[in-house]
Formats: structure tokens, C-alpha cells, sequence
């Protein structure tokens, strides 16, 4: 049955956001691609698909834009059905050991990647309650987001923005759970060529890591005594 979905981080062709917002625009969903800035493949989907596809400018590190956002979605429908949060950020410093790395940048991708996926969830939260059915939250994580299966000792503001987002996850669950109206997990989406570089030994690109995700969401939005930080192959995976 068509649904409204709604996916953030969408403006970057080869990245999974984009591809998810193809992939339940070929199934048949209509769908909201949330944007920081202009997107000219996204422009050229609009076109494509009308009225399947809107289109939303919004800055998830300012609790005003999201609210803003949402304002504005609420005048064109009155209910959401699944949103994905795959929104991230990174920093110059990303690829940096901790003592060559500026642990000033750490506080940003936190607040964008966990904070921001929380500002978006409590003002999008009104439309995802008017759902006919259980709502469904997808937090995009990570391996990477691991406590207990660390390795690296680079990507430290992504890892600890990651284990936050997962937290907020867990926190989230343990708020909607009663109710049961709005379901929540975390997913770590494998190992994705999201450069879209050919010579990258990721095995998915960006197209097949979002059919696969697609297909396994919807197994996913009754069940709430299965684990929340699962992998794109509904493997439990550890916090």
C-alpha cells in the first residue's frame, strides 16, 4: 500500500539519501526529500514524478529550520508514514588519530548526526502520530557506532555521534513504546560506496543499499520486542 515517506540528507546523487528517495519513488510512495542546499537531480525527480516528490529545504542543526520544515509539510499532508533519518555530518578531521585531530569539530557532527535527528523526529512527530498505521523511524547509524565492537582509533566525532544517535534511539523506543504507535530502530546500512567512486571496494552502491533497506523496513514497523540496532540483513548488532 502507498505510503508518505520522508528522507533527510537527500542532496548528493551518489549518497544513500538520494537513492532512498528514488527507490520508494519507483515503488510507488509518495515521498519528502529534505535538502541544505539546491540539488539538481533532485530538481530533475521533481519533474519527473510531480506531486510524488516535495522537496524541502531544511538545516537540521537549527531546531527553527526543522520546525519551520515542518510547518510547511503540514499544509500539504496530514500524515507520514515512515521517515528515515540519514542526515550526517563530518569533519575535516574525520580521517584523523586523536592527537592530530581538532576535537573542536567533534561538538558539530554530534549535534548535526544525534541531536539533529532528535529535532527532527519531536517536530515531524505530530504527522508520523496521524499515521493510519505504526509509524516508523529509521535512524541511519553505523558499525562505526559501536561501543563495544570499536577498532579505530580515527573517525571520532563520526563513532561518537553514531553511539549518540543510537542512545537517542534507545531513549526514543523506551518513550514511544507504550503507545505503539510510532516504532524506532537504528540501522547500520553496510558497507556502501556512497562516493560513487568505482574504484572503492565497498561492495554496494548507493542504489542497492537503498532497495535493500526498503524491503527490509517494512518487516520491521510492527516489531517492537526485536533488538533496535540492527544491520541491513535484520542482524541484531551490537551497542
Amino acid at each position: 500500500m502507498p505510503q508518505n515517506v520522508m528522507i533527510t540528507g537527500a542532496g548528493k546523487a551518489v549518497g544513500l539519501g538520494y537513492n532512498l528517495v528514488l527507490r520508494y519513488l519507483e515503488a510507488g510512495d509518495t515521498v519528502v526529500a529534505t535538502i541544505r542546499k539546491p540539488c539538481p537531480e533532485l530538481a530533475a525527480l521533481q519533474e519527473q514524478y510531480g506531486e510524488k516528490l516535495t522537496v524541502l529545504t531544511m538545516d537540521i542543526g537549527s531546531t527553527a529550520s526543522v520546525q519551520a520544515a515542518a510547518d510547511a509539510l503540514a499544509k500539504k499532508t496530514d500524515h507520514l508514514d515512515l521517515l528515515i533519518n540519514n542526515a550526517v555530518s563530518v569533519s575535516p578531521d574525520c580521517d584523523k588519530g586523536f592527537f592530530d585531530a581538532d576535537l573542536d569539530y567533534i561538538a558539530r557532527t554530534v549535534d548535526i548526526t544525534a541531536v539533529g535527528a532528535m529535532r527532527v523526529i519531536k517536530a515531524f512527530y505530530p504527522l508520523l502520530r496521524n499515521s493510519m498505521t505504526t509509524a516508523l523511524i529509521m535512524n541511519i547509524s553505523s558499525e562505526a557506532g559501536s561501543i563495544s565492537r570499536c577498532y579505530r582509533t580515527n573517525l571520532l566525532d563520526y563513532g561518537m555521534a553514531k553511539a549518540a544517535l543510537n542512545m537517542a534511539t534507545m531513549n526514543l523506543y523506551n518513550t514511544f513504546k507504550e503507545e505503539r504507535a510510532v516504532n524506532i530502530f537504528c540501522v547500520h546500512p553496510g558497507w556502501i560506496r556512497t562516493d560513487g567512486r568505482p574504484d572503492n571496494p565497498a561492495p554496494l552502491s548507493s542504489y542497492e543499499a537503498a532497495e535493500i533497506l526498503r524491503v527490509l523496513f517494512e518487516t520491521k514497523r510492527h516489531d517492537f520486542d526485536g533488538y533496535r540496532f540492527i544491520t541491513n540483513l535484520n542482524e541484531d548488532y551490537p551497542f
